[in-house]
């Protein structure tokens, strides 16, 4: 009887554990396609910059640039909650 219940706690452990590195997995994956917008958004502003010197062209640049800062801040933010929330491991 003990293994039996020995055995149902090992399980138990097992899909915390692989629950917690499918959580894990998912912070990463959401970090990186975030990064990749901040990117996408930063040089979608320097080709629109050197097109051409439109009051239109320009207010794209803006928004394109104020999506790239919000984008910068929400990765920000995500990173502390995932440290906060152990998703990320510290280093000490």
């Amino acid at each position: 009887m003990k293994t039996h219940v020995a055995d149902e706690l090992g399980v138990k452990k097992h899909n915390a554990i692989s629950h917690s590195g499918k959580m894990a997995m998912l912070a990463k994956i959401l970090i990186l396609s975030t990064l990749a917008l901040i990117l996408v958004s930063l040089f979608s502003a320097l080709a629109m910059l050197f097109k051409n010197d439109d009051p239109d062209k320009r207010k794209r640049v803006v928004q394109a640039l104020t999506i790239r800062i919000s984008l910068s801040i929400g990765l920000f933010i995500a990173l502390i909650a995932s440290f906060y929330l152990g998703l990320i491991p510290g280093r000490g």
